[in-house]
């Protein structure tokens, strides 16, 4: 089942992952310092599954991750930490930068 959208890009030595959850994508969230477009542009790339997103998390040194199911599914598998994810109103989003 297709549940998000994936974007993935190089950048010189960086591979920049940019997952959103699908029905999320073209937004513009509220209730933060300033409203977060989940732009098409950066966000919008290949509609795929949770797991697909996931296995590509892991091959990238940046990620960028927005919606419930996909930081839900970041932090069930322990790649992310849950007092790193911000909330925008009551949708999370989180970082993450391998280094």
């Amino acid at each position: 089942m297709s549940e998000v959208y994936i974007r993935s890009t190089r950048h010189g030595r960086d591979t920049i992952v940019a997952v959103c959850d699908a029905d999320i994508l073209g937004e513009t969230l509220e209730g933060g310092r300033v409203p977060f477009k989940v732009s098409k542009r950066f966000y919008g790339g290949t509609l795929a599954s949770l797991d697909e997103a996931l296995n590509a998390m892991r091959k990238a040194t940046i990620c960028n991750i927005v919606g419930k199911r996909i930081v839900e599914a970041a932090i069930k598998k322990r790649m992310v930490q849950k007092t790193a994810v911000i909330y925008i109103g009551d949708i999370p989003h989180a970082q993450l930068v391998i280094l």
